[in-house]
């Protein structure tokens, strides 16, 4: 079949032995990793520029470690929130993966495509907790700049 204009209708021409199901939770899959990615790197960028610190760089292992744990973050602060909120219906129906706490990101991110696949609502979920990420780092910030090295608070005279 072909389709007019060059459309992305064949985006998946080759990969036929995969059903449409797959392709879908490829597509999820990809959309979950971009938007985790996003609103780290997000949050960290905003981080660096507040505090007066230069933009994170590739090639730096100190910014490398700081966006792994807003991932852990994130990922930590969705299963909470999310799961908290499902029925037991819902829960039921999770296709939770099964896996040690060894996996790390890759079974929390699992998690969160089962999530995204299951709730209509989940990507409105996503940014309630991308907020709260957000505004969690920026108060952080605000404390960490009202105390002194020692950990007391600054006092105006």
């Amino acid at each position: 079949m072909t389709t007019p204009f060059g459309t992305s209708l064949g985006r998946y021409a080759d990969d036929r032995q995969h059903g449409l199901k797959a392709r879908i939770d490829g597509v999820i899959h990809e959309r979950l990793q971009q938007a985790i990615d996003a609103a780290c790197l997000d949050t960290m960028v905003e981080a660096h520029r507040r505090s007066g610190r230069p933009p994170p760089v590739d090639d730096s292992v100190a910014d490398r470690n700081e966006f792994h744990a807003l991932i852990d973050e994130l990922l930590e602060l969705l299963e909470a929130t999310i799961l908290l909120v499902i029925d037991p219906e819902q829960r039921g129906r999770l296709d939770r993966p099964r896996g040690d706490a060894t996996q790390g990101h890759a079974s929390r991110f699992a998690t969160q495509v089962a999530l995204a696949k299951l709730l209509p609502d989940y990507w409105q979920r996503f940014e309630a907790c991308r907020t709260e990420l957000t505004t969690r780092h920026e108060q952080s910030r605000a404390g960490a700049r009202h105390t002194s090295p020692l950990g007391a608070p600054h006092r105006s005279r």
